[in-house]
């Protein structure tokens, strides 16, 4: 946006609308917390202002001044020139109604993986058997910025839970997002490779490792390409590191645990590489797929490869 546009343009009102129109002008691909572009104009604006979402819509005729101006004129160029996802913009995504700090270190947080969580991970935590007083155990593998994690931790208070991720950049993020939560006494934060520095086991493993396989990989938009590689690319097949986590789930997982993970669009490679392997696939009232639920028993009387 140059300085003869942001002269003409003055009310929250004419920058929704304006940013809305340059949206539509230079193609965006949406998919990281919205799905209309008029949706992404109203978080671009309020967002970059320090402004609820649910603002009065009398404060769209509140004029903006110079500084507020030419930081959302910023914040729309790197939208629409650079193709920079919005949360990342702006510093913030919200998962599960929690908000959590992002940056390019972390995935954006989008898993339908929270639609289980507020579902009470019903009916499969029914099975699981803890000794009396014995606190859930849970942990978010792949955790980025912890949000997963965080919220199941919100979901069940009495739970212990463990963030892990390979990532000392997403760890940093994951830490500073427990401490804005304030579960510092709840939740604790590993590096590991998958299993291999953690230790212990745990009645529910959730995890959203890397599955994108390297077809998609090479056709993901330009969007998508700002997140870490290290949390897409899973290696031809986008199942490099699931058949690691199947191998190793059932150790690492107490009587009656069960596994959630998610692979999205390697669904089906995930059945056609084990196509006798009992799993479910819940269906997602509010948009979402490829997540699939396992319990130890079925995981440990496999025969994997």
């Amino acid at each position: 946006m140059t300085r003869p546009v942001t002269d003409q343009l003055h009310t929250l009102r004419d920058y929704i609308r304006y940013a809305c129109s340059e949206m539509y002008r230079h193609p965006v691909w949406l998919g990281h917390g919205t799905d209309s572009v008029w949706d992404e104009a109203v978080h671009l604006v309020l967002g970059v202002l320090s402004l609820p979402w649910d603002i009065d819509p009398a404060v769209l005729d509140a004029r903006l001044t110079e500084e507020e101006k030419l930081r959302v004129a910023d914040a729309l160029e790197r939208r629409i020139q650079a193709r920079e996802p919005l949360p990342y913009i702006l510093g913030e995504a919200w998962f599960a109604g929690m908000p959590f700090e992002v940056n390019r270190h972390v995935l954006i947080p989008r898993s339908p993986i929270a639609e289980l969580l507020e579902h009470g991970l019903y009916p499969w935590l029914e099975n699981v058997e803890a000794e009396p007083d014995e606190p859930l155990r849970i942990l978010d593998m792949c955790c980025g910025s912890g949000c997963i994690g965080i919220a199941a931790a919100r979901y069940f208070p009495e739970a212990e839970v463990t963030l892990a991720d390979i990532s000392p950049e997403a760890l940093e993020v994951a830490r500073r997002n427990v401490a804005r939560h304030s579960m510092e006494d709840r939740i604790e934060v590993v590096q590991s490779d998958l299993f291999d520095q953690l230790e212990g086991t745990w009645h529910v493993i959730l995890t959203n490792p890397p599955y994108v396989d390297a077809e998609d990989m090479a056709d993901l938009p330009p969007e998508y390409r700002h997140e870490p590689e290290l949390a897409l690319a899973a290696g031809e097949d986008g199942l490099d590191l699931v058949r690691r986590i199947l191998k190793e789930a059932p150790r690492r997982l107490n009587k009656g645990g069960f596994l959630v993970c998610e692979v999205g669009n390697s669904m089906a490679a995930t059945m056609n590489a084990w196509p006798d392997l009992l799993l479910t696939w819940p269906e997602f009232e509010n948009g979402g797929h490829g997540v699939f639920v396992v319990d130890r028993d079925t995981l440990a009387d496999y025969t994997f490869d």
